[in-house]
C-alpha cells in the first residue's frame, strides 16, 4: 500500500485519477482506518488530504460558510460564530461519535460514506449546503442531497475529491434544527433523523423551508411537500400535523433489529414536528 500526503488539491486529484488499484481519501480516518484494521478493505493507495491548503479551515465569506473537507467535527463545535449561524448543523456534528471521535471525524467523510443514517447529511441538506469538488476535468459543485448514490455509494467520479462543504449565508429570522432517534442516547447511529431549516417574516409566518429525512430510505430524502406544508403558516397545530403526516408518508424504511417499518414511519413524523418547533423558535417565532 502506498501512502501519499499531497500539498495541493491538484496533486491529490492526480494521485487518485492515476491509481489503477483501489484508492481512498484519508481525512479523519475514523471509518477508513477501522475498516482497514478489520480487513474489510485493502487499499492500494491512501491519499491523506490534511496537508492540502484550505482543507483544515472554516471560512466565513459574503456568500456564507465554507468547511474544508478535513475539518474535524470538534473544530466546527468550537467555532462560536458558526454554531450561532447554523446550530442545527452543529447539533449534527455533535452526534457523530464520541468527543474523542469528533477530534478526528469529518462531516465530509461522514457524507461520502453514504450511510442512510449519516448524522451530518439531513442537517446539511436542510441547510441547502453544497460541496465543492475538484477533479481531473475541473471543478464542480453538487448539492449535498445528490452526493450519495445509494447505500455505501456516492456520485464522485474517478479522481474527484470533495474540497469543502459550502453553506449559504443564513437569511435573517431563520432557524435550523436536527433531531434523531437512537436506542441509546450516545454512541449509536440514527434509526430515524430529521433536519429542518426555515425562515419567517416579521409576523412569524414561514416564508421558506427545507425538510430532510435520514435513515428511512437508501439515501437522505429532501421532502419538498413537507416544506410546503408549513410555508405560509405560523407553525400552528394543523401545519405541524400536516408536516408530520407528509414526512411519515415519504418514508421508505426497512425492518431491521434497530426498528420496524411501522416504528420508523411513525417516529419520522414525530421528529419532524419537534425539529420544526425548534427551528421556528431559533428563527425568533413564538
Amino acid at each position: 500500500m502506498r501512502y501519499e500526503t499531497p500539498s495541493t488539491a491538484k496533486e491529490a486529484v492526480s494521485l487518485m485519477a492515476k491509481e489503477k488499484g483501489i484508492a481512498y481519501i484519508l481525512a479523519g480516518g475514523t471509518d477508513l482506518l477501522v475498516k482497514m484494521k478489520a480487513g474489510m478493505i485493502e487499499p492500494d493507495l491512501v491519499v491523506d488530504i490534511k496537508r492540502v491548503k484550505g482543507m483544515n479551515e472554516i471560512k466565513k465569506g459574503v456568500g456564507g460558510y465554507s468547511i474544508g473537507a478535513a475539518v474535524p467535527c470538534v473544530a466546527i463545535l468550537e467555532n462560536a460564530a458558526f454554531v450561532k449561524a447554523w446550530p442545527g448543523v452543529a447539533d449534527a456534528a455533535n452526534l457523530i461519535g464520541s468527543r474523542q471521535v469528533q477530534g478526528r471525524s469529518t462531516m465530509t467523510g461522514n457524507m461520502c460514506n453514504a450511510s442512510p443514517a449519516a448524522d451530518s447529511v439531513p442537517a446539511l441538506v436542510a441547510a441547502g449546503a453544497k460541496v465543492s469538488i475538484a477533479g481531473p476535468k475541473g471543478n464542480r459543485k453538487l448539492a449535498v442531497e445528490d452526493v450519495a448514490a445509494g447505500v455505501g455509494r456516492n456520485n464522485l467520479k474517478k479522481g474527484e475529491i470533495i474540497t469543502s462543504i459550502d453553506l449559504p449565508k443564513k437569511a435573517a429570522k431563520s432557524g435550523d434544527a436536527y433531531l434523531r432517534f437512537t436506542p441509546r442516547t450516545e454512541m449509536d447511529i440514527a434509526v430515524v433523523s430529521v433536519g429542518v431549516n426555515l425562515t419567517i417574516d416579521g409576523k412569524g409566518v414561514i416564508t421558506k423551508a427545507r425538510v430532510a429525512l435520514g435513515a428511512v430510505s437508501t439515501t437522505v430524502l429532501l421532502v419538498k411537500e413537507a416544506a410546503n406544508a408549513i410555508i405560509g403558516t405560523k407553525l400552528d397545530d394543523a401545519a405541524k400535523a400536516n408536516l408530520a403526516a407528509i414526512c411519515s408518508a415519504a418514508c421508505k424504511p426497512i425492518d431491521d433489529k434497530r426498528g420496524t417499518i411501522e416504528f420508523r414511519t411513525d417516529v419520522a413524523g414525530v421528529l419532524a414536528r419537534r425539529a420544526a418547533e425548534t427551528a421556528y423558535a431559533r428563527a425568533g417565532g413564538k
